[in-house]
């Protein structure tokens, strides 16, 4: 199963005092032993290593970096991916509704995905079958 993972749900797993945690990283388990396909873009990866520092600091950085990303499949945002995302935040007029997440919306469908591990509603409003709750 390929799944795409938002920075919602990295931190949730990296943060043993994120509300969310307890279900997050049984989850994180439960898909890593599945050897399923854990698909990120870059932009999540940029989103999630600036609030990684900004909230837990360089070690969770470290351990990001040498640990869970070696474990994804990273697609590039291209200058295509970009502007769809951009032209859809923009159409939404909403503004909870952040850049990285109407690409990570464009990509994910680009990329046939369906399932998104994630704690943030925007998934499931965009159609997305949301992991662990949904």
């Amino acid at each position: 199963m390929k799944i795409f993972v938002d920075t919602s749900a990295f931190l949730a797993v990296l943060n043993t005092d994120d509300r969310h945690h307890p279900q997050a990283r049984d989850f994180w388990f439960k898909i890593v032993q599945e050897e399923a396909m854990l698909v990120v873009t870059n932009y999540i990866l940029l989103e999630t290593y600036a609030l990684l520092q900004r909230r837990l600091g360089m070690e969770a950085v470290r351990v990001f970096s040498s640990d869970v990303v070696p474990a994804l499949r990273v697609m590039w945002v291209d200058e295509r991916l970009h502007q769809l995302g951009l032209s859809a935040m923009l159409a939404a007029d909403r503004r909870g509704l952040s850049l990285v997440d109407c690409i990570s919306f464009e990509a994910a469908r680009s990329f046939g995905i369906r399932h998104v591990f994630t704690f943030d509603k925007h998934f499931t409003e965009q159609g997305f079958i949301c992991h662990p709750t949904g």
